[in-house]
Parts: structure tokens; sequence; C-alpha cells
């Protein structure tokens, strides 16, 4: 009785090479879901969360330190700052007879920001609590992520998507700097309350400040990141999670800083 042999060639993996991180944020640009895919494979780099992050903090700094060399820069910064005492004061946040000190605490500061010890304090310190704010951030999105959409990784995993989309936001940043520069006016971000001068502090002006392309373009690669980077089938649920949480957290901010305006900028 003839035997057939039934055992079947075991099919090997093809052995492929780990991403460099510059090929890594080549890819955040041109093919982020064929990227992260590749970086899902391998373990999470240190390298790939914490060296965007660092960069983009210290162009944040640097940006900020550069442009209030521009007079018209640094005077619609001073008067903001005082427009914020007087608006505290006027909620009773700072006794009235303190006011005038108050706003001269703050030119005293803002021309010791503009030399080289404000430069490295003013670097330093977006370092620090960029960091801090940032790493809460992505717990949340960390904790959503594994226990509401059930996905397969870790905390790294969150903190390399986030830290690789950074690359995308850095791109922002370096725009915002020069039109701030060349402007002679604060320009936040690139979206359409930037340019067309809207109240950030109406609700109006809060949507039409969502309306930003690199901003848009950056979530939608987060979602990429964290589908892929958390084994994800399909990416539909991420990018609602992703998404939600930016609106949301924006409202949270933007109505919290009407109560205390220090918030005010975090919702972005």
């Amino acid at each position: 009785m003839e035997t057939t042999d039934t055992n079947q060639t075991e099919q090997t993996p093809v052995e492929m090479e780990e991403l460099s991180h510059t090929d890594k944020i080549v890819g955040v640009f041109s093919e982020p879901s064929n990227m992260f895919q590749k970086v899902s494979l391998f373990p999470m780099r240190t390298i790939d969360w914490m060296l965007p992050l660092i960069i983009l903090f210290i162009v944040i700094g640097a940006v900020r330190s550069l442009s209030m060399l521009n007079d018209e820069v640094y005077f619609e910064a001073k008067q903001k700052a005082i427009e914020s005492i007087q608006k505290m004061a006027d909620k009773g946040t700072i006794p009235a007879d303190q006011v005038d000190a108050s706003i001269d605490r703050v030119n005293k500061q803002m021309e010791f920001m503009r030399g080289p010890i404000g430069w490295v304090i003013n670097i330093f310190s977006t370092l620090i609590f960029g960091f801090i704010f940032l790493l809460i951030i992505i717990g949340i999105y960390y904790l959503l992520i594994k226990y509401v959409l059930k996905g397969d990784g870790t905390y790294k995993h969150a903190l390399v998507a986030n830290g690789l989309t950074a690359y995308i936001t850095l791109i922002q940043v370096i725009i915002t700097g020069i039109l701030t520069f060349v402007l002679g006016k604060i320009v936040q971000d690139t979206s359409v309350a930037a340019f067309t001068g809207a109240d950030r502090s109406s609700i109006l002006g809060f949507f039409l400040a969502k309306l930003d392309p690199t901003s848009i373009w950056a979530y939608i690669v987060l979602a990429i990141g964290f589908a892929k980077l958390f084994k994800a089938s399909e990416t539909t649920k991420y990018y609602i999670l992703v998404f939600s949480l930016w609106i949301i957290g924006g409202l949270l901010f933007f109505f919290l800083g009407k109560a205390f305006p220090f918030l005010a900028g975090f919702g972005g």
C-alpha cells in the first residue's frame, strides 16, 4: 500500500529589516499606514517617542523666544497678558489694588524673557511642562484604547504612535513661527481662526480653530498609528476616539478657561 507524504513544507516568514528612525520619519509623511504596520512587528523603541517630543518642545520654546524679538509680536503678547490681568481683576480673582503691581511684574518678566537667560528658562520650562502634559494626554488615550477599544498593546505603543506623529506637529510649529515673525502678529496655528482673526473665546472661534488642515492631518495619522500598533482589524473606531477626544477635550478646556483663564490655551 502506497503511502503519500502529507508533510507540507513549512512557510517561514521572510526576515524583515527593522526601519531606521529616519525611515519612520519619512513614513509618517509618505505612507503612515505601511510604516506603522512595520513598526508594530518589532519592540517599541524609546527613541521613536522621546526624540521627536524633545525636538518638538525645544523648537516650540525656541520659536516663542525668537518671535519676541519682533517688536510688534512682543507688544501684542504684552497687551494680551495685561488684558488677562484686567479680566481677572474684573472677576475679582486679583484685588483691584494689585492690578498695577501685576502689570508691572508682567512688563519686567517679559523684558527678562527676551534675554539669553530667559531663552534658556523658556525652552527648559516648555520641555518639562510639555512632557508632563503630553504624557498625561497619552495616558488617557492608552486607557481608552486598552479598556474601551480592547487594543492589544502597552503604554509604550501609545507613546510611539504619538511621538512619531509629532513630526507633523513640528512642521506646523515651524510654519506658524515663520508667519508670526514675518507678519508681526501672533499666529497660533494654521487654522481658519488664525487667518480670519476670529475670537477664540467665542464658540464660533473655537470651532474655526478646529478647522486646521495640519492638525486634522496629524490626528488622522495618530489614529492610524494607534490602530496599527494596537493590532486593530479596522481603523474607524480609532478615528472616532481620536477626533472625539480632540473636540470634547477642547470643549472642556474651553469652558473651564472661562472660569480659569490660565486653562484656556490647553484645549488645542
